[in-house]
C-alpha cells in the first residue's frame, strides 16, 4: 500500500484528538493513519498515512474538513 506525508494546520486539534486519530482504523477511503508529528506553536500537523492514491488522501480531509498544504508519496526504511 502506498504511504503518504501531508502538512497542514492543526485546526483546534489537541494531542487527545491526534491520538484518537492516530488509533482510528482504516476508514472508508482506505487512509490509516502510521505516526503523526505535530508542532502547536507553529500550528503544523504532519501525518505518514497509508492510503490507497493521493486522492483518498486528500477526500479524508476534505471529510473532517482540513486543508493540505500539501501531500506527496513516500518511501520508509521501516
Amino acid at each position: 500500500m502506498p504511504r503518504f506525508l501531508d502538512v497542514h494546520s492543526m485546526k483546534g486539534l489537541d494531542e487527545d484528538s491526534l491520538k484518537e486519530i492516530q488509533n482510528a482504523p482504516t476508514d472508508e477511503f482506505g487512509v490509516l493513519h502510521l505516526n503523526i508529528l505535530y508542532n502547536p506553536e507553529v500550528d503544523r500537523c504532519f501525518c505518514l498515512i497509508e492510503a490507497p492514491s493521493v486522492e483518498a488522501v486528500q477526500k479524508y480531509h476534505k471529510k473532517v474538513g482540513l486543508k493540505c498544504d500539501w501531500i506527496t508519496e513516500v518511501k520508509t526504511t521501516a
